[in-house]
């Protein structure tokens, strides 16, 4: 299970509103590249073949089985504080982590 906390959901809540984006939701990947092998993504976009829709703190959103399996167990937070980092995810699967908190090994 992929869990987003209460502060990434009224994040993503406020960025949907924002954009206007009339039936997207929040797609949530791992894709190659990043200085630790894999990286983490987000966007809105269309349901596609094969997406899985879950749910998490009342935010709807799309995952790939391979990013699942990446991804399992996963806890996704925002920041907004002095550092300004943004989402951040706590990945229990990663063996190692870049600096920049967007790329796993």
């Amino acid at each position: 299970m992929i869990t987003l906390t209460e502060n990434a959901a009224i994040k993503v809540k406020n960025l949907q509103e924002e954009n206007g984006d009339d039936g997207k939701l929040l797609r949530i990947f791992v894709e190659s590249g990043g200085c630790s092998g894999f990286q983490y993504g987000m966007s809105f976009d269309q349901k596609k073949d094969g997406d899985k829709a879950l749910e998490s703190a009342g935010v709807s959103f799309l995952m790939d089985d391979a990013s699942i399996a990446y991804m399992e167990g996963s806890e996704i937070d925002f920041d907004d504080g002095l550092q300004g980092k943004g989402f951040e995810i706590k990945n229990p699967n990663a063996e190692s982590t870049c600096g920049c908190g967007k790329s796993f090994n």
